[in-house]
């Protein structure tokens, strides 16, 4: 359900009230008018309330989130064919570069005016620094931020006991009744603003052509629309539904071939809002294989289970990780399972370890006492599963999962 309200937005030290635009179909709106900036890369000029920025400009704002959840962004100005994006969280400690549109695809409009747009950017409660980047000579009149889809905090916290002799099934879906994924154990994340990762795809909410129970399995699938060459894939999680503290997490799956796809099963810390909590809130992952390092006709490539916190990830290039070879991947099912005790994680594949993250030490480095959510998605391109490009056949690449499993010792 959505709603129809007013914000204020932190300008220049005080609260200034923002009158909301129209808002069809009772939409969360936040509205920034462009000239109401904190400063600027360099002096700029306004007029008719449009403010006139160039190339590797940039304008600053402080803008108050009322809700925690995912935002569609627009951006209003005059005819122009450039792009800009807009970074998040500018101040943050750790040295970071948070990008929450990607590169604002623009579109000229009939009246001269353009406009750019993307989807799901996520964004937590209270009070945002964020900057507006231009990638060339442009007019901006106002950005719209739109909630499009409320953060859930998950009702269950599963928390499994980790001493024993055999493993029981606390939690599974076997994806047996057919259709869409069932609601009760599954949400959608949604949206195209590029996932942190420059991915190519929009992950759709709640389409059979993206997810879908068939045959015993659930299917996850990229397609490509032939007149946009634009990509719809899906990616969904417990988070809302359930979180789960240790256990056995198992997935059993079927990954696609091909360069530029990018199947994954893993977990994410309950505490995410958005991407400042990352990598505090820890991620787990289970089953990661990118289509490059898979061969096409034979199928035999590797798998990748990774742990990421503050203290070990990748994006400041110290993660740890391993590999390892499998058969077949895209027409054998094999079982990925991480096995999540409360001092270490270790990693299988079909029964038989292969990887183990034991650093404990303190919360920077084990933030994995506290709940994640499982998620299972396939992506397109991005900084790795695009890293050597997108194959010239890549067409309609399915990601096959058979279950997914929880259990705990007894």
């Amino acid at each position: 359900m959505r709603y129809l309200y007013v914000v204020s937005v932190l300008l220049l030290g005080t609260l200034c009230p923002i009158e909301v635009l129209s808002a069809p179909n009772n939409t969360k709106q936040i509205v920034l008018e462009a000239e109401s900036f904190l400063e600027s890369s360099q002096p700029v000029e306004i007029k008719k309330g449009c403010v006139l920025v160039q190339k590797n400009d940039w304008l600053r704002y402080k803008v108050n989130i009322p809700s925690a959840g995912r935002y569609k962004v627009e951006v209003f100005g005059g005819k122009s064919k450039v792009g800009i994006w807009i970074e998040d969280y500018i101040f943050n400690t750790d040295g970071r570069t948070y990008n929450i549109t990607g590169n604002l695809k623009l579109s000229t409009k009939s009246s001269g005016l353009f406009s750019g747009m993307v989807d799901g950017s996520p964004l937590n409660e209270g009070v945002h620094d964020i900057k507006i980047h231009s990638k060339g000579k442009l007019k901006i009149d106002r950005i719209l931020f739109t909630r499009i889809q409320k953060h859930h905090i998950s009702p269950r916290i599963l928390e499994q006991n980790m001493s024993g002799d055999n493993w029981e099934l606390v939690w599974s879906d076997e994806f047996e009744k057919e259709g869409l994924p069932d609601t009760n154990n599954w949400s959608y994340n949604i949206g195209n603003w590029g996932w942190g990762n420059n991915e190519l795809q929009y992950y759709r909410d709640a389409n059979t052509n993206n997810s879908r129970v068939e045959n015993g399995n659930l299917i996850i699938q990229a397609t490509k629309d032939d007149k946009t060459g634009e990509w719809s894939s899906a990616r969904l999680t417990t988070q809302g539904k359930a979180s789960f503290t240790y256990g056995k997490i198992e997935f059993r799956a079927k990954v696609p071939t091909t360069r530029g796809t990018w199947a994954a099963g893993w977990l994410l810390g309950e505490s995410y809002r958005d991407e400042v909590s990352w990598p505090y809130c820890g991620e787990i992952d289970v089953l990661e294989c990118v289509g490059f390092e898979i061969d096409d006709v034979t199928g035999n490539g590797l798998n990748h289970a990774t742990c990421h916190t503050r203290a070990y990830y990748f994006k400041q290039g110290n993660q740890i990780g391993s590999d390892t070879a499998l058969l077949a991947m895209n027409t054998t099912y094999h079982t990925y399972a991480v096995e999540w005790y409360p001092d270490v994680i270790y990693g299988l594949i079909d029964g038989v370890r292969y990887y183990t993250y034991d650093k404990n030490a303190n919360q920077l480095e084990w933030p994995f006492n506290n709940p994640q959510s499982i998620i299972v998605n396939l992506a397109i391109g991005g900084g790795w599963g695009g890293a050597k490009g997108l194959a010239d056949n890549l067409k309609d690449p399915q990601y096959i999962i058979d279950y997914v499993r929880v259990y705990q010792l007894k």
